[in-house]
């Protein structure tokens, strides 16, 4: 029962953070089940992959997120996120356990050197004097700016090629692939922070099926009591921190991000 518990607070503090930064908050959830719970890293990302897939029904339920997502960007992305992450389930079993633990190291820490370089950058214009942000792009009110803004995703070579790498790391790692989502549309493509958050928020769910399939069929998802608490907890804990996110500023939500990554790329590469 104690572990148990402790997997649904770990779950409460992987939701408050996928909410609040649209990652999926495995990036969280995996380490804390893995090194804190004690389960073997293979387990902990199979039950962070079933949560995932509790915050991804989160975000697509709630009113406020829909404000924010951009379907038709996320409805591309989510061809070659899948791709990816179907891609690497059907070698998952090559890789030592170590190789995995490596990999998630390596990617913590370069995903939070991105976002220290764009801290106080911001990917929003006024919508004053512009008629149409294209196919892809969109508007919404900014919190912070007080105004309605426009925004218009470029480089999406790029984004497609980083939504492909997300769907790998999504069924290697059972990190929901919106770590290098989210990071990838704000930096390089020109999308909100906000904005990006929901729409990986969207997609991480559709991710997360192939990775969370090849694990049960490869005999990493032992204990669903696990999967289940964390579930519960990730479900109470987005309620959390969305209701948080409205009250952060970008610039504390990119910090959190990028702290929170240099902790998890320490633990495991080193």
């Amino acid at each position: 029962m104690l572990t148990l518990a402790l997997t649904m607070l770990a779950g409460v503090a992987a939701g408050s953070l996928g909410a609040l930064l649209g990652i999926g908050g495995g990036v969280l959830l995996v380490p804390l089940v893995n090194v804190f719970i004690g389960r073997p890293f293979r387990e902990a990302a199979a039950v962070s992959l079933v949560a995932v897939l509790s915050t991804s029904a989160s975000v697509a339920a709630s009113h406020e997120t829909r404000q924010l997502l951009n379907v038709r960007l996320a409805i591309v992305l989510l061809v070659f996120s899948v791709s990816g992450a179907t891609f690497a389930a059907t070698v998952l079993h090559l890789l030592p356990e170590w190789a995995y633990e490596r990999i998630f190291g390596a990617t913590a820490a370069l995903i939070s050197v991105g976002m220290l370089q764009r801290l106080d950058k911001r990917n929003v214009r006024s919508s004053v004097g512009v008629v149409d942000p294209g196919i892809l792009g969109g508007r919404f009110y900014d919190e912070d700016t007080q105004s309605e803004v426009v925004y218009h995703p470029r480089r999406m070579p790029l984004a497609m090629f980083s939504a492909f790498t997300a769907g790998m790391l999504a069924s290697f790692l059972g990190i929901g692939g919106g770590i290098l989502v989210v990071p990838s549309l704000n930096s390089w493509c020109g999308v909100p922070m906000r904005v990006a958050a929901a729409t990986s928020g969207f997609m991480i769910g559709v991710t997360a099926v192939p990775g969370a399939i090849a694990h049960y069929h490869l005999g990493y998802l032992n204990d669903f009591r696990l999967a289940a608490a964390a579930s519960l907890g990730v479900l109470l804990g987005y309620r959390i921190g969305f209701s948080l996110s409205q009250r952060t500023p970008v610039r504390g939500l990119k910090l959190l991000m990028a702290g929170m990554l240099g902790l998890v790329a320490i633990k495991y590469l080193w």
